[in-house]
């Protein structure tokens, strides 16, 4: 498997997540977060699930670390929850907390295996959302003080740090069309969420350096946006979709501004005055890395024959819109194409400026099933296999990526999915807890060992 080749230190990795993974843990271990409350509400989550248990990641972490090194892995990208080292969002962190992620740090690199701490996964303490959650610039603050604090008691161990994870979907989705928590849906709330989401970003680099050098960067979810033809309205309405969900972040990150034209689309609904004097050149101070998730590419449609958009929207200031799928989907319904993902990073390579690339998260949701001990999960392979296909070309053409990590390394915990949606190069059986490795996991373990594919 080793005829088309990753170049040398190219990382190899797993993602997860803390809300998704690691259950509640005993009583008192973790306080609230807006994820909580949210699966509480009737009809928020499939099922009424709820993440009380999750994968009881927090007593099963060594059997899961097991299961990386067995993967050969040299990285593991986590998250640390906030409502569980810090209970009110505020204060010194909690011991239990600090210990649980001590024993998963120390069993990480005692196997070889770098830990990659994302700070920010969507799981905001409720105290900080009851005092106005992310469209308040204080809880941006809060942030970095928590990004420190977290730094101060992994120092020596971690070295590579990720601030936030995906802020459009703790911004837009979580206040604009309140699909995920904390539920809210209020267009402009969700744009100063969005700035300060980006200046809480900052504002951690800007700590964590303070205290000693570290590797750091931002996570952006990122899909390529095309119009489904040529007329004018498929057009300007991909442009419009661009802007909302790509350049909205980007451009604050890598250029120390936010677009003209997405400014002006959003007039009606802000006139952007929550950016302080200072705010941009804070949000891209310069990053050792960008990390880029990516599953699907949207084609779209504005056309009046589009569906008109009535109610809260993932877009917000777009009166209609419309999708066009490939014939091959994910049973999230996600298109899929793997040269987007080439695209992805052919276009940011060529439209910003120059910056180290990891692909943070890719992978896919399929309906797997258990026969005879084993999960034949034969399209998730495939996926799989095409991605890292289009990574290697994107390499091949100039992108600098250095790593890639797979989403996800378990069965979890799929937010407003619940527990119906699949991701995992491990199957996990939710009632037992049983962990069985997928044929996934052994494809991914053989292209890790090759350090790369056939050619």
């Amino acid at each position: 498997m080793a005829n088309l080749r990753f170049p040398p230190g190219f990382t190899w990795g797993a993602s997860t997540s803390a809300y998704q993974i690691e259950g509640a843990g005993p009583p008192g271990a973790r306080g609230t977060s807006i994820w909580d409350t949210f699966a509480t509400l009737p009809g928020r989550v499939r099922d009424g699930d709820t993440a009380d248990l999750a994968c009881d990641h927090y007593h099963r972490y060594l059997e899961d670390v097991q299961l990386l090194e067995a993967l050969g892995t040299g990285a593991y990208r986590f998250s640390v929850s906030w409502s569980r080292l810090q209970h009110a969002g505020r204060g010194p962190l909690d011991q239990r907390g600090m210990d649980f992620y001590s024993r998963l740090v120390d069993s990480l690199l005692d196997r070889g295996i770098e830990p990659w701490v994302t700070l920010y996964h969507a799981d905001l303490p409720q105290p900080l959302e009851d005092a106005g959650g992310w469209p308040s610039r204080d809880t941006a603050s809060r942030f970095a003080d928590f990004a420190a604090a977290v730094h101060h008691f992994l120092a020596g161990r971690v070295s590579r740090f990720i601030t936030v994870n995906e802020p459009w979907c703790s911004a837009i989705l979580g206040y604009a069309s309140g699909d995920h928590a904390p539920g809210r849906t209020e267009p402009a709330a969700a744009l100063r969420a969005a700035h300060h989401l980006l200046l809480g970003h900052g504002m951690a680099l800007d700590a964590l350096r303070s205290i000693a050098t570290v590797q750091a960067g931002i996570t952006l979810n990122v899909s390529p946006v095309t119009a489904a033809t040529g007329n004018p309205d498929d057009i300007d309405t991909a442009r419009r979709v661009d802007g909302l969900t790509n350049r909205l972040f980007l451009d604050p990150v890598l250029r120390g501004e936010y677009p003209d034209d997405v400014r002006t689309d959003l007039a009606r609904i802000s006139d952007f005055g929550f950016a302080a004097d200072g705010d941009l050149a804070l949000i891209s101070a310069p990053m050792d890395f960008l990390g880029i998730n990516y599953y699907a590419p949207q084609t779209v449609y504005g056309t009046p024959d589009a569906p008109p958009i009535d109610g809260p929207s993932r877009y917000p200031g777009l009166r209609r819109l419309g999708f066009h799928h490939t014939e091959r989907r994910t049973s999230m319904g996600w298109s899929v194409e793997g040269a987007g993902l080439t695209r992805v990073l052919a276009g940011l390579t060529e439209d910003y400026p120059a910056i180290p690339l990891y692909i943070t998260e890719n992978g896919a949701a399929y309906e797997d099933e258990v026969s005879g001990g084993q999960v034949l999960d034969h399209d998730r392979i495939a996926y799989l296999d095409e991605h890292l296909r289009a990574a290697h070309a994107a390499i091949t053409a100039g992108a600098d990526l250095r790593g890639y990590f797979v989403w996800s390394l378990l069965d979890n915990f799929e937010w407003d999915k619940g527990y119906s949606k699949r991701f995992g190069l491990v199957h996990v059986d939710f009632a037992s807890q049983e962990r069985i490795p997928k044929l996934s996991a052994k494809w991914y373990r053989d292209v890790v060992r090759a350090h790369g594919l056939p050619d």
